[in-house]
């Protein structure tokens, strides 16, 4: 059991490490329970279908601490900026499915369109993620996936390795046509957009 949960708690920091931008998107047929709803609470957003018949997720033990993140506490005490106070208020609500609206009421998930703008929400999410440059999109998310307490290892994947290795050093920011270099002449950047 040990050896299982020590393999999900590396899975998911390898997850809020990774240079790919995540969206969890909890849609009929799908399952954001306890362990599985930590998928969830890693992704960079997480789209809930608001319907009558849609999903509901559930947290459980799981979430408050059996997968420490890189800064030591639960996801989510972490996805309240450290406020412990709102992740207790949380706990006493594991084992009650939570419904679209009020997910979105506890801030649990980013969003929760309904059947009708379920389509048109994703694609402007993913169209408006795709938009930035892969090397600036990679330092957005690691600054976002670690806001509140910092360790070593958040101050090297948060800042270290995202803006010093993966934006000011590539040639979509210093390159000929990167976006340093044309900042404020009115062109735009052109992006190599294989890199991550």
């Amino acid at each position: 059991m040990r050896a299982t949960i020590g393999a999900l708690r590396r899975t998911f920091n390898r997850l809020e490490v990774s240079s790919r931008g995540m969206f969890a998107l909890v849609d009929r047929g799908s399952c954001f329970a306890g362990t599985l709803f930590e998928l969830a609470l890693a992704a960079d957003r997480a789209y809930m279908l608001a319907a009558e018949d849609g999903p509901t997720v559930a947290l459980s033990e799981a979430n408050c601490g059996l997968y420490p993140t890189l800064q030591g506490s639960s996801r989510l005490v972490q996805r309240f900026a450290a406020d412990a106070g709102r992740a207790g208020a949380l706990r006493a609500m594991c084992g009650s499915p939570i419904a679209a609206a009020r997910a979105l009421e506890l801030g649990l998930v980013t969003a929760a369109p309904d059947d009708i703008d379920w389509n048109d929400e994703l694609r402007i999410a993913i169209e408006e993620r795709t938009s930035f440059s892969p090397d600036a999109l990679t330092g957005l998310e690691q600054n976002l996936r670690f806001g509140g307490g910092e360790s070593m290892a958040t101050r090297i994947f948060g800042r270290l390795s995202a803006w010093q290795n993966w934006i000011f050093s590539r040639p979509n920011a210093v390159g000929e046509q990167g976006a340093l270099k044309v900042f404020g002449t009115g062109k735009k950047p052109r992006f190599d957009w294989t890199r991550v």
